[in-house]
């Protein structure tokens, strides 16, 4: 009985040691790996704080000089700043009415594209290499960049934010209405196309109503995205609040009040909506498991 097992412990022990020296193989790949991610870190930190005149390691001491001189302004005229929030409220609303409208806008545009970039509902099959780098194309450049072409071309305000958003949108959103699209089941397309339903029909009747709660969270959340990137852009010259804020920043002491009220309106805003659309994804992922 001992010979007839002895193959056997002999083919266990030759696994176990394979399995051992791919693990010992991975840790070795992780470890240079790591190392070589830690050389390229330092490396550029060291070419950075060149370009930047040697000057990070004096000025970290200081990092917190600026915002201790807003903060005590603002401590110190904390009566206006009641009046100065009301003042730019309206400037509030532009920044959500740029997130807004662009959310709107790219989640339609990303729709169409997903819809015709996912194998197997595509209208046309071969095309779909194309769209999928078209929204890769829209994904990887920056909104900022965007804005100041647009800025350029058509002047300062809110127009040329909502564009650049939208844009970047639409790669982004594109990408994850194509994953999820990819998902849903096919026996209701294959039933209207049996009755003779076209394209959109099929898309519209068959798959939206499967996607439609995944598609609305994604949308939520990149309006969450959104928010922040208008106010970024607003330092560009594309209105809202960034604009004003930067004009209260570049000021410099006497306006450091109004800069601290900006940013309790825009930390308000966005601590607000994203409570907000978190509770609406919730509902809508529970009410898809029920």
């Amino acid at each position: 009985m001992a010979d007839a097992s002895h193959p056997g412990t002999q083919g266990v022990d030759r696994i176990q040691h394979a399995y051992l020296a791919q693990v010992a193989r991975r840790r070795l790949y992780g470890g240079l790996t790591l190392l070589v991610f830690a050389l390229l870190m330092i490396s550029g930190f060291v070419v950075a704080d060149d370009r930047n005149a040697g000057g990070f390691w004096d000025g970290l001491s200081h990092v917190g000089d600026y915002p201790a001189v807003v903060l005590s302004e603002a401590w110190e005229k904390r009566a206006d700043l009641p009046a100065l929030i009301a003042k730019f409220f309206p400037a509030l609303v532009e920044t959500l009415n740029i997130a807004a409208v662009s959310t709107l806008l790219g989640a339609m545009t990303a729709i169409v594209l997903a819809l015709l970039s996912t194998r197997g509902l595509a209208r046309w099959p071969r095309m779909v290499p194309l769209f999928r780098r078209l929204m890769d194309l829209m994904r990887a450049v920056p909104e900022i960049v965007i804005a100041l072409v647009l800025i350029f071309v058509l002047g300062g305000g809110p127009v040329p934010a909502m564009i650049a958003i939208a844009f970047h949108t639409t790669g982004a959103l594109g990408k994850l209405f194509s994953e999820v699209a990819e998902n849903a089941d096919q026996k209701p397309v294959e039933g209207l196309a049996s009755t003779g339903a076209n394209w959109w029909q099929r898309m519209w009747l068959g798959v939206l109503p499967q996607v439609a709660p995944n598609f609305l969270s994604y949308g939520l959340l990149r309006f969450e995205i959104n928010i922040r990137a208008s106010a970024i852009l607003g330092f560009v010259g594309a209105g809202g609040l960034g604009y004003e804020l930067r004009n209260a920043m570049a000021w410099g002491p006497g306006r450091f009040d109004e800069a601290a009220a900006i940013f309790i309106l825009l930390f308000g805003s966005i601590v607000f909506f994203d409570q907000l659309s978190s509770r609406l994804r919730n509902s809508l992922t529970e009410g898809q498991t029920h």
